[in-house]
């Protein structure tokens, strides 16, 4: 019987996971058993990311400890900086971290597996202290200390890249978005980490693999076009027409649609679209959400396709101060906690992915010596 064939994938169940659910009937999108929206109610990234790593949630004791350890761990090795400095001022963000990640692995390579977890950490710790360095040195020329008195990991990368403690507002929403973008099963960027690590390579490659994936538009980058898009309108009446016009030309709207959430609403988009109202509200931004909105409702209305994560997400980093390049590399800061729980789930099975592709290409025929073409 010939084999099926389904392009890109779409509804192959390629193994089993303990991590979370996406888009599951009954189930909704859940980390180990957990809701998002429980979890986004009453949790911490922090207690999140340790759910993610170690399969249950800490105590206070562990969280307290799995703090403690994250936030003795920001530093950065003095090589590490020195490359950072070395990439171009006009690199896009994601090179940053995809060639900041590499380094670390070199500079503090992961010996055994045993080891696998300090890896986890160490790296979880430092990302926003690589983005951030970088940046200040290319802005400002200061070489900024990546260390700070922040327990979160949020308000940490809101401190290193304003200089000062953030609002407790602006920490609690981006503390939010880095739950939501934690986990979302085996998108691409995590089975391309997962396909990594069947070959058993070392952690910090299978990183580094997922964030150059990640780091393509179709992916990870949604949330920098949205943004883009939703700066250039001045007011709801103009967006809507011009909306329209770019569907009336089938032009693509970035934030919108889900390979998964195709007959409902991705249920991290409510999650995110409250605090971007919350933050507009707060900041004095109500025209951006107010744009954006209308922009949901139009394309809601005319396509019958639902906003995603990524597109409240841009006008919520927006008005947190956060430029709009960096959006993708939060994702990082947050995915890596995903990321690095299917590496290790991966590596507990043992077995190689390899699929197998049907050839299409020409016949055979016979070679013909150059002299003779």
């Amino acid at each position: 019987m010939k084999n099926t064939i389904i392009p890109g994938l779409a509804g192959v169940i390629a193994d089993r996971t303990t991590i979370s659910t996406v888009g599951k009937s009954g189930l909704g999108l859940s980390y180990r058993g957990y809701s998002i929206e429980e979890l986004t109610k009453e949790a911490d990234f922090e207690e999140v990311a340790y759910l993610l790593l170690y399969g249950e949630l800490p105590v206070k004791s562990e969280l307290d400890a799995f703090r403690k350890r994250l936030t003795s761990l920001r530093g950065l090795p003095v090589p590490l900086k020195s490359i950072l400095e070395q990439i171009p001022a006009g690199a896009h963000p994601m090179d940053v971290m995809r060639t900041g990640c590499s380094a670390l692995g070199a500079m503090e390579p992961e010996t055994s597996e045993a080891e696998q977890l300090k890896c986890v950490e160490r790296l979880l710790a430092t990302l926003p202290g690589m983005l951030l360095y970088w940046h200040h040195f290319h802005t400002s020329g200061k070489r900024i200390e990546t260390v700070s008195d922040e327990e979160r990991l949020a308000c940490h990368f809101l401190n290193l890249l304003h200089g000062k403690s953030p609002t407790k507002e602006a920490c609690n929403a981006v503390n939010v978005s880095f739950i939501i973008y934690a986990e979302h099963e085996f998108n691409a960027s995590t089975f391309s980490a997962r396909v990594t690590t069947s070959t058993r390579t070392d952690y910090h490659s299978a990183i580094t693999a997922a964030i150059g994936t990640l780091k393509g538009p179709l992916h990870g980058g949604a949330n920098e076009e949205a943004m883009k898009l939703i700066d250039r309108f001045s007011s709801p009446d103009e967006a809507e027409k011009e909306i329209l016009q770019m569907l009336e030309r089938k032009e693509r709207i970035m934030g919108f649609g889900h390979r998964v959430y195709k007959e409902q609403a991705d249920p991290r988009s409510d999650i995110i679209k409250a605090w971007s109202k919350k933050i507009a509200e707060d900041t004095g931004h109500e025209l951006l959400y107010q744009v954006s909105e209308r922009i949901e409702e139009v394309v809601l209305r005319e396509k019958g396709l639902f906003a995603n994560v990524d597109f409240y997400s841009a006008s919520l980093y927006h008005m947190c101060g956060i430029p709009t390049v960096m959006f993708t590399p939060l994702f990082v800061f947050a995915r890596a906690a995903g990321w690095s729980a299917h590496i290790i789930e991966q590596r507990a099975t043992g077995r190689l992915i390899r699929p197998t592709a049907e050839y299409i290409g020409p016949k055979p025929r016979k070679f013909v010596p150059v002299e003779k073409r």
